[in-house]
C-alpha cells in the first residue's frame, strides 16, 4: 500500500471516530511525519502501542478490546536497526488505522 492510501484509509477512520481533518494533503494532515498527528490518531482510535525499539526493534498495535481483553485487530513492524524509531512508530500507528479505516468500508 503506498503512502497516500494508507494515509487515505487512516484519515477515514479519524473521521469515522470523531477526529477533525481540515483540509487533508499529506503536506497538511500527515502523521506519517508529523508527532502530534499521529499520537491524536492513536488516542482517538484507542490503539495501544507497545514499544521494545531498544531489546527487539519490535512496535507492536493492538486495538477492539473485547470483554475478555483480546484484541480484534494486531500488527507488529520492526524498526529498522539504524533508523528513527520515532519514524517506524508513526508508521506503525498509520498502518493500524488504515486497517481500521479498510474494516469501515
Amino acid at each position: 500500500m503506498t503512502d497516500k492510501e494508507l494515509l487515505e484509509l487512516a484519515a477515514k477512520a479519524y473521521q469515522n471516530a470523531g477526529g477533525t481533518i481540515h483540509e487533508f494533503t499529506s503536506d497538511l494532515w500527515n502523521p506519517l511525519e508529523d508527532d502530534g498527528a499521529a499520537l491524536r490518531l492513536a488516542v482517538k482510535l484507542n490503539l495501544h502501542i507497545g514499544i521494545e525499539a531498544e531489546s527487539s526493534g519490535a512496535i507492536t498495535i493492538t486495538w477492539g478490546f473485547d470483554a475478555g481483553g483480546e484484541p480484534s485487530g494486531h500488527i507488529e513492524i520492526t524498526a529498522p536497526a539504524d533508523g528513527d524509531d520515532y519514524a517506524a512508530t508513526r508508521r506503525a500507528i498509520v498502518r493500524a488505522a488504515a486497517e481500521i479505516g479498510k474494516d469501515q468500508l
